[in-house]
């Protein structure tokens, strides 16, 4: 698959190929000497801004959560990814187009049984900040996300997903989003250098003057819109699509535990660095064994 980097901007090559049983899901930077090749795992978590990052010494791999979101939903538990680029691509800002490639190459069962974490007892998590998570007995897989933002145009939203195989259609397309008034700061943080209109949603809720419009538009390259009008800058693909998107993100950086999980998430405004913080916390407690 090619295509740009979210933050880096530039066009990246990433080759999912098939791997070995107990191979488990490895990202490969073949841009680097000596091809440094590790485990898409929660304990290589280093960075969350924007985007769940691994990183071991040189090796880094940036906004992983779609691409490992797909191949959780569509159970691929054995595969070498090829990235030559420190992130891999943005695409459209979904997991949709992986799960596309995935279904037209096809996935070959092999002859072993899936790691599996059964949840015997409810388990908790609140930072204190607002970001809860409770993970449930149930048979089988289940998530609900609720996410508040208290703005005039994306308040309260919570989106479900109660059986895995409905993750291409209900949850895949879900882009990822942004508010407007955040992009300047993180165009200074040196970030989204490849995002735009079409690998993201962007959310205008609070007014700026026509000029200050403009000009954001041309730094962007993007055309210019009557800073009057608040609301999404592109269409819905659904009524609550950034719900939906936090919980596409939140199946990826759970899928960073590297087992599979029978139980119920439920979760109150997550984001990566606390899907990833409980999942470290997941990933001692249990003794989950993630082959390195």
């Amino acid at each position: 698959m090619v295509g740009k980097g979210l933050h880096t901007g530039v066009m990246i090559h990433a080759t999912l190929k098939p791997a070995e049983v107990n191979t488990g899901i490895r990202f490969c930077r073949v841009d680097l000497p000596d091809r440094p090749c590790y485990p898409a795992s929660v304990q290589y978590v280093s960075q969350t801004s924007r985007g769940t990052v691994l990183e071991n010494g040189t090796w880094r791999v940036s906004t992983v959560e779609h691409m490992m979101a797909a191949l959780y939903a569509m159970g691929v538990t054995n595969c070498l990814i090829d990235v030559d680029a420190p992130e891999v691509p943005i695409l459209d800002g979904s997991a949709h187009p992986y799960i596309e490639q995935i279904k037209a190459v096809g996935i070959v069962e092999q002859d072993a049984e899936r790691n599996e974490w059964v949840v015997a007892e409810p388990v908790h998590f609140d930072n204190g900040k607002g970001c809860k998570m409770t993970i449930s007995p149930c048979d089988h897989y289940e998530v609900e996300v609720t996410v508040d933002y208290h703005s005039p145009v994306l308040g309260q939203q919570t989106a479900e997903l109660h059986n895995l195989a409905n993750f291409d259609t209900e949850i895949a397309p879900a882009r990822t989003f942004c508010f407007l008034r955040e992009i300047k700061p993180l165009i200074n943080l040196g970030l989204i250098k490849g995002g735009d209109m079409q690998n993201a949603l962007v959310i205008y809720d609070k007014r700026l003057w026509q000029w200050q419009m403009d000009r954001l538009a041309r730094k962007l390259g993007q055309p210019s819109i009557d800073a009057s009008q608040l609301g999404y800058l592109s269409p819905l693909k659904y009524n609550n699509e950034p719900a939906r998107h936090k919980l596409l993100d939140l199946v990826g950086d759970m899928a960073l535990l590297g087992v599979y999980i029978r139980g119920k998430i439920s979760a109150e405004c997550p984001g990566h660095g606390f899907n990833t913080s409980c999942g470290k916390q997941i990933y001692k407690s249990n003794n989950l064994q993630i082959n390195i």
